[in-house]
């Protein structure tokens, strides 16, 4: 008997459309092949740390904005734990703080996952924002392998799984 393609899905949660789209994409595939489902949020603080050494941000402001994207995860970690649920798979959810690539990478490898699932690049994105920086980081160095969800037909596939 052959070992399975994967056993453990780890998906990125940003709050973008894109990523919401790959956490649907995710929990079908955890459904699907049956295996482990983990959700992982990154507050961005070596972002706020940057902005607050150039001046850009007072410390006032850095801590207001490190508080409200804390919100914002547990909110978006909170509808994915939902997705989850409604199609009766368990999720694991995760929030870290740091660099946005470098902590999903170590959250792979903590727990294991043997595919990490991106959503895609959105339509009015810069291909320059921090978010695709981020995705090319974890595509160049996971360990394992990296699904790019670009599935137009996301939702209707959600609905009838």
């Amino acid at each position: 008997m052959t070992k399975p393609l994967f056993s453990h899905i780890l998906v990125a949660i940003t709050g973008s459309d894109a990523s919401i789209a790959a956490a649907k994409y995710a929990v079908i595939m955890s459904k699907l092949y049956r295996c482990r489902l983990s959700a992982v949020y990154v507050v961005d603080t070596a972002t706020i740390r940057q902005l607050t050494l150039t001046k850009i941000f007072i410390q006032e402001e850095s801590q207001e904005y490190e508080q409200s994207l804390e919100a914002n995860g547990e909110r978006y970690l909170s509808f994915v734990e939902e997705l989850a649920r409604a199609k009766g798979v368990k999720l694991d959810r995760t929030m870290r703080k740091g660099a946005v690539y470098t902590e999903i990478l170590k959250a792979a490898d903590e727990k294991k996952a043997d595919l990490i699932v991106l959503g895609g690049w959105e339509r009015d994105r810069s291909a320059r924002d921090i978010i695709s920086h981020a995705h090319r980081e974890v595509m160049v160095n996971a360990k394992c392998s990296v699904l790019l969800v670009k599935e137009p037909g996301i939702d209707q596939l959600y609905k009838h799984a």
